[in-house]
């Protein structure tokens, strides 16, 4: 079934800033100028197979590729016949060369206490956990399934298992029993690592029962292992469970990297379908591990001093790329945290940065208006002056956000690397090159090496620039997903059918005459009044650009006249009342700022929107939510339920 009707959209929003290069960063940076990108960027696309062998070449094999690419749509092979081991090139590669004493990790947790592990350290650490997986009768291939919190354990349980070639299916520690049921048996995974609990606003988050609860429905499960994190009462199956602590001191401390092939399966990773089962998405081995590494390097221009704060959770994709295995092939600092931002007080991250003298600060634009929300005394009692480049993920960010950002966080000094890419990418597809690319408030800029992007009609025609079309990719690239675990047919159908030729992101999105992309949502969140196609994405920063508004979404309902009608609903700043008025004020801003095409039919003003756990607006609950005043559809991966309860109440 297509998703896609009309061939472009309307693009309205015009954002005419622009932030060159600030000239002491371009100056110690790797790639230091427009025109030296240029130069790699034409060699990447012109010829790709010798730019990725070059890069490929920067990490450890055990045994050399045949063959670059082999390349049959939508079937890629990448850097054939070569043999690598991802746990080597994230460890014990440093250790071998200079960077034994380096911090790899440094761990705070959220009641406060620090641990710091050396590359070195960190190596023990994961020859334990491998002897301990391979011990529990785990081998190549098995998969395993992780269920845990952010504490150095989870990032040690992904090197292991790359280590001994076991296929990692991390499951977010905060999803409930049938989502974790769905994801093991799809996957039909032989162990579970998790710990009791960990913490969150300052309380107790129980793991342990949950994984109890849901291995009472899941018949390949043979072995758990479970760290002591918080030291609670958990109950212990004998036979099935097993104390990670105990199993790990008399467990072997060498454990030699597999050497497996570029193509062997790394992971499993499930994203939400938007219709109903969950996706679990393949990455390999060799692919993923060159595409993480060069993106780490070149777009968060990784240095040996760096200190490197990533603040997504390894459950989620960005966690998996840019936690684990992006900085550490690099031989990065990363520092991991536990908890909530906002836990004591809202200035949690910034006393972090400040303590750590983090120089790296990554995060969602979802807290970044949360941050903004909280207040500007916050941020301003700490001096954030280790920081020299911020960066944003997970949707496109409003550029009244990304100022704000600039201004109090980046101290109009830090470049911001905002960046476009997806579980199914694998690592970054779209964003500035800090030393070299101009930044726009709002746009992800221009492609990474050897990313072909492209704007185009449901025909697959290039649409104008400054016109919004779909966002396709054009070539095949590393880091790229090879199939849906299982589920071939629907990895054709979802990602390579609607254009033909092309990998079909999902996203619409407009190039400007710079060659710069703006993302405009997911197409299926288009919203065609009156047949203009509009992207939620503008009207949503028309609204937050309004002072009283701290964060909005935006969602189309059938409407006899139009087709479509607008539904905005808006979270407001602190001390700002919800009248009337305002709402009026509100719809005439977007018609101002936008055109009268744009102007919300109904405005709701609301506490919060509802959210998955990795901080992502659930626009089809309120496109459920405006069309019949109920929510049917998947409601996993929604952070707070009440939410919900809370806009129907607000309905009647």
């Amino acid at each position: 079934m297509s998703t896609v009707s009309e061939t472009s959209f309307d693009s309205l929003l015009r954002e005419n800033r622009v932030f060159p290069p600030n000239a002491e960063f371009a100056a110690r940076a790797h790639i230091k100028t427009r025109e030296q990108y240029d130069a790699m960027y034409r060699r990447s696309i012109e010829q790709p197979e010798e730019f990725w062998a070059d890069a490929a070449r920067e990490l450890d094999w055990f045994e050399p590729w045949t063959k670059v690419l082999e390349w049959e749509q939508p079937w890629a092979k990448w850097f054939v016949g070569g043999k690598l081991n991802l746990s080597h090139n994230c460890v014990d590669r440093h250790v071998q060369g200079s960077r034994a004493q380096k911090p790899a990790i440094i761990w705070e947790g959220e009641p406060g206490e620090v641990r710091t592990l050396t590359f070195a350290e960190l190596l023990t650490e994961v020859q334990l956990a491998a002897s301990m997986l391979k011990e529990a009768g785990v081998q190549k291939g098995d998969r395993v399934a992780i269920y845990m919190g952010m504490c150095p354990e989870l990032a040690i349980a992904l090197l292991a298992c790359a280590r001994i070639g076991a296929v990692h299916n991390v499951i977010f520690g905060g999803f409930a029993a049938h989502a974790l049921v769905d994801r093991i048996n799809d996957s039909g995974c032989v162990a579970v690592l998790t710990q009791d609990g960990g913490y969150r606003r300052g309380g107790e988050v129980k793991l342990k029962p949950i994984v109890d609860e849901a291995l009472k429905s899941c018949p390949t499960i043979r072995t758990v292992i479970v760290h002591r994190r918080t030291g609670s009462e958990v109950a212990m199956t004998p036979g099935r469970d097993f104390w990670w602590h105990e199993l790990t001191a008399k467990a072997s401390p060498n454990c030699l990297a597999e050497s497996m092939d570029a193509e062997d399966p790394l992971f499993i990773l499930y994203t939400s379908g938007t219709t109903g089962k969950p996706k679990g998405l393949v990455h390999t081995t060799g692919g993923y591990a060159v595409g993480t590494y060069l993106t780490s390097k070149y777009v968060f221009d990784l240095q040996e001093d760096d200190v490197y704060f990533c603040t997504a959770d390894i459950g989620w994709i960005t966690g998996h790329s840019y936690v684990v295995y992006g900085p550490l092939q690099n031989g990065a600092t990363v520092l991991m945290y536990e908890g909530a931002p906002n836990w004591p007080e809202p200035d949690r991250f910034w006393q972090i940065i400040d303590r750590h003298k983090v120089t790296i600060f990554y995060t969602a634009p979802t807290a970044i208006r949360a941050f903004i929300k909280w207040g500007d005394e916050w941020v301003r009692k700490y001096s954030l002056a280790s920081l020299r480049l911020l960066g944003t993920v997970g949707e496109p960010i409003n550029p009244e956000a990304w100022m704000w950002f600039h201004r109090e966080i980046g101290h109009e000094r830090c470049p911001i690397a905002d960046t476009w890419w997806q579980t199914e990418t694998g690592g970054h597809m779209i964003a500035p090159i800090p030393g070299a690319i101009a930044a726009k408030p709002g746009s992800a800029t221009v492609p990474f090496f050897g990313v072909d992007a492209a704007v185009v009609t449901k025909e697959g025609e290039p649409v104008p620039d400054g016109h919004g079309g779909l966002l396709i990719i054009r070539k095949p690239w590393p880091s790229m997903a090879r199939t849906i675990y299982g589920n071939p047919e629907r990895y054709v159908a979802a990602y390579w059918s609607e254009i033909p030729g092309a990998y079909f992101t999902g996203d619409g999105a407009r190039r400007d005459a710079d060659g710069y992309f703006w993302l405009m949502g997911r197409v299926d969140d288009v919203i065609n009044v009156s047949g203009h196609r509009l992207g939620t994405a503008e009207i949503e920063s028309a609204l937050v650009a309004h002072p009283a508004v701290a964060e909005a979404a935006v969602v189309g309902r059938p409407d006899d006249l139009k087709g479509q009608a607008i539904s905005a609903f808006v979270t407001l700043e602190e001390h700002v009342t919800a009248t009337d008025d305002l709402k009026q004020e509100l719809r005439k801003w977007v018609a101002k700022e936008i055109g009268a095409l744009a102007r919300p039919d109904d405005l709701r003003f609301t506490q919060t929107l509802p959210k998955t756990r990795s901080g992502k607006i659930m626009r089809r609950l309120l496109r459920e939510l405006a069309t019949t005043g109920e929510v049917k559809g998947d409601t996993t991966t929604l952070e707070d339920f009440t939410v919900i309860a809370k806009l129907r109440e607000q309905d009647e």
